[in-house]
Parts: structure tokens; sequence; C-alpha cells
């Protein structure tokens, strides 16, 4: 298995072009129908000048166009740069600036937004979404060799959690990996239905569009994640799996109870922030399975899947790669110790070539071989992999580093907490103080002494909260990720628990 994943969609079209690759919003998409639109938009950018090898900045939301576009891409070995539909300002400047496009595929009601946010775009073709339409209509064909395995697929812009994006390199044989690793942490077969909310600018996204090659399975797509809606659209589209980043899962679990808790129909939930403590209570309520993973994009985005249900364990490391926990002398620790989780490919196209236009960051992370994830993790006896957050997500105070993963799991069980995310503060004496924001529950009330008395009872004195503060909504990423450098640092829009003695 040497290839990338082109190989596999221009068989299919071959052989049953007629067979159903996915729904979006409950209307059929077949391969034949990929097939045609692909080749369209493909020689439409080539019409206009875009070359193999050039970049595509892309700034959709998910539709059949978008998911057309990616093939149509991928086709002519152009390299598509999904970008953040949600964007604006300087994470949009920054980007569009740093990927160099030689063309911008983006919706009509964005184009503001990209005027506005300063990055330079003269010389860039531009297609609004009723330009991309238009091509996707047409019966021209693109005919070009299929791309190299190893050549360029996509440039994946990572979530910027805590400061600007970095420019993942994602090669052809990489999303043919991607695709194989959620085939195994899904444990998804023929007949399956899988229920897509991710947005395919997202690895979380992208990674499911190998699957329909793999296995007899179709993807049923809807426009984005809605935590109301969301039994109901699994089931209207008979979906066999869903699948959780980030804080899916408690976002669901904190839903009032409902006639579709266990009549859904999905069987499978999978993904990868599960936490412990919700672990069995999902399972219970849903009626489901969880399987759980751990992986960077950077990594061809699967590292390790838990196909044994042991709770709170991210699993195995795939067959194509190698998993070590590491010292800060690069030695390895002892089973139950934390280190560095450190990643070696066993197939040599499964990690990043680097980041794109960023030697240094490259050299960081990419060193005598190895993936430096920058996550800390720890092995059990039985070689079951656990992971205990970012390293450096983390405060220093009075001596002891807190992760914050340890005190967002916390607060996250409060029953008038819907989520929450933790930074570090100046501290008047000595390194950092610990800000918690929490967002409330709907129809909650929270009281902030109130929760800074139960987080001191289930937490060390030097992990508990010295700031807290309500937020109505978190900017998220993507995949759901809170990004915490849009958070203020500031110490006097909240409680003090310091000040309240």
């Amino acid at each position: 298995m040497a290839e990338g994943f082109w190989e596999l969609f221009a068989v299919a079209c071959a052989e049953e072009p007629g067979r159903v690759y996915a729904r979006f919003d409950g209307a059929p998409i077949t391969f034949a129908d990929l097939d045609r639109m692909s080749g369209a938009v493909a020689a439409g950018l080539a019409a206009r000048g875009v070359a193999r090898g050039d970049r595509v900045a892309v700034m959709l939301r998910n539709s059949p166009g978008a998911l057309a576009l990616i093939f149509g891409l991928a086709r002519a070995g152009m390299v598509w740069v999904p970008v953040n539909a949600a964007l604006r300002g300087e994470g949009l400047r920054h980007v569009l600036t740093h990927c160099d496009p030689r063309a911008l595929v983006v919706e009509a009601e964005s184009l503001d937004r990209v005027r506005e946010c300063g990055a330079a775009l003269a010389g860039v073709t531009t297609l609004d979404t009723g330009e991309l339409d238009t091509l996707l209509k047409g019966d021209a064909r693109h005919e070009a060799p299929p791309p190299a395995p190893s050549g360029t697929f996509a440039i994946m812009y990572t979530s910027g959690t805590t400061g600007p994006a970095k420019g993942v390199i994602v090669t052809h044989r990489m999303l043919r990996l991607a695709g194989e690793g959620a085939l195994l942490v899904a444990a998804a077969r023929d007949g399956d239905v899988l229920f897509v909310w991710e947005p395919l600018y997202h690895i979380g996204g992208a990674q499911l569009i190998v699957l329909p090659l793999r296995r007899r399975v179709t993807l049923a797509m809807v426009g984005r994640f809605s935590a109301g809606r969301f039994w109901e659209e699994v089931r209207a589209e008979g979906a066999t799996h869903i699948h959780f980043l980030g804080g899916i899962l408690q976002i669901l679990l904190k839903q009032p109870p409902g006639p579709l808790d266990r009549a859904h129909g999905a069987r499978i939930a999978w993904g990868g922030g599960c936490p412990p403590d919700i672990w069995r209570p999902f399972e219970e309520r849903f009626g489901m399975q969880i399987r759980e993973c751990y992986g960077m994009t950077e990594a061809s985005s699967f590292t390790t899947f838990n196909d044994s249900g042991v709770v709170g364990s991210v699993g195995r490391p795939v067959s194509w790669l190698r998993v070590a926990v590491l010292d800060e002398h690069g030695a390895p620790v002892p089973p139950g110790a934390r280190g560095e989780i450190t990643v070696r490919a066993t197939d040599p196209g499964a990690l990043t070539p680097g980041y794109f236009r960023n030697p240094a960051a490259t050299a960081r992370t990419l060193r005598d071989g190895a993936l430096h994830t920058g996550d800390s993790g720890s092995f059990d006896a039985e070689g079951n992999l656990y992971f205990h957050g970012r390293m450096t997500d983390s405060v220093r105070v009075r001596g002891e580093n807190v992760s914050a993963w340890e005190v967002e799991h916390v607060a996250a069980t409060h029953p008038a907490v819907e989520d929450c995310a933790m930074i570090g503060v100046a501290a008047d004496v000595g390194e950092g103080e610990i800000k918690l924001f929490v967002q409330p529950r709907a129809g909650a009330a929270l009281d902030l002494a109130e929760l800074s008395a139960w987080l001191a009872a289930r937490l060390a004195p030097y992990q508990t909260p010295r700031y807290l503060a309500v937020v109505r909504e978190f900017e998220r990423t993507p995949s759901q990720r809170i990004m915490k450098h849009r958070l203020p640092a500031t110490r006097d829009d909240g409680f003090d628990r310091l000040a309240a003695r």
C-alpha cells in the first residue's frame, strides 16, 4: 500500500459510478457526480491560469461544491489550502498572506471579510460561490497524470489555540493513511452510514473523504454541528456512527434527556477527546460504544486507537507508526510516568515533510527522525497510551506545573458549567496564577463563589483557580477547541478567590 487516495477514487468512479458516495442534507451525491464536477472545476481553474503545484485557498463551508472542489484540486495536482470559513481580521490575514495562493475560492458573503482583513491579494484569481457553481455545472474534463503519493495534497493550518496557525504540509499519502486510521478507529464496515458534521477545512472532516473509497460506506453530511438537532439528524440519516472532537461529547451529555437518547440508531461514537469520567455515562445514556484515539495532523491524523475499551486510554499505535514517551533528556520513561509523546514512522510517507515556509517550527518539531508532539503522555504496563494534555498548556503556580487539561476536566463536571478554559495570568508574587473562564449551561444559575469552593474541594490548593470569569460563548476552532489566545488575561473582570476571603 504505497499509493495515495486518488487511485482509489479513480477506480470507484470507473467501476461503480452510480454508487452513492455521500448525502448532503439528504440529497445523494454519486461517484459519477463527483467525477464530473471535480473534472469540470479542475478544468475551469486551469483555464484561469492555475497550474499543477499552485496553491488554492478555499474558504467554504461544507457543501457538495466544496467536496467536489477538493477532488478537483487533487486530480489536477493543485494544492488545497483550506481556510476556516469563520476566520476574520488578523487570523484570516495571516493565513491568506502566509500561504501566498494563486487562487482563492470564497463564499460571496465572505468577500467583504476577505477584503477587510488586509491580506495582499493583488493578482490572485478569486472565485465566489456563484462562479464556482457555474464551473461545477460544466462538462469540461481535466486530464492529467495522477498526483504522486509524496506530492503535496494540502497545506492545513493548525487550530492556533495558543498562537498563530502553522501550515502543516499534508501529502496525498498522508491523507490516504488518515483514512485508513479512521477506518480502524471507527471499525466501519460495508453498509455503514457515518454522520459528518465536521467542516471539511479541518483534518477531522477532510480525512473522512477517503472512507467511501475503502469501504462501501456512505457519508451523511450536514452543514454544521447542532447540539439541539444532533440526534434528530443522526436518526433521519440512518447513521451508524457519530464522530467526536474537542468537547462534543460533553456538550451532548449536558443536553436535556430526550426520547431519542436511545432511539437514534447509531452504535459507535468514535474520535478523540473523551474524558474518562464521562466515558461510561455517555455509553450508558446513549447506548453506544466509545472508540477513542489520539493523533495530530502532522502524523496523518491518527497515531493510536483504542479497540480494547480500556477507559481513559487512547490505545496503541497504528501499524505505520511507533510511539515513545520520553523525558527531558530523550530517554524513555517507565510505565506510569509522564513524558513527551514522540512518533516515528515505519511508513516513510506517514509524517509531514514539515511546516510550509516555517523552517524554525519544522526543526523544533521534527528532530532525529521523530515527531515531537509537545503532548504529555504515559504508558501503562500493558502498553496502552494515555494523553495528559499539551505540555505548553500549563501554568506554573508556586513551583508546581498545573495542567489545564486536569483543571478543566474537573470544572466541566460541575452541573452548572457548559464548558470552560484555563489560562495563566500574572501573579502579584511568584510565577503565575490560574484564571478559569466558564460558560454556564443554558438556564443554569452559576454562582462564582460557590463554584470556587466546589473546585477547592476537588483540586489541590495549587491547582485551584484564583480568578473565575463568565463568558456567554467561547470562540472556537473548526474542531470545537476553545481559542485560548483570544481570552483576556486581565484579573479584574470576575471573581478573585483571595480577595473574597
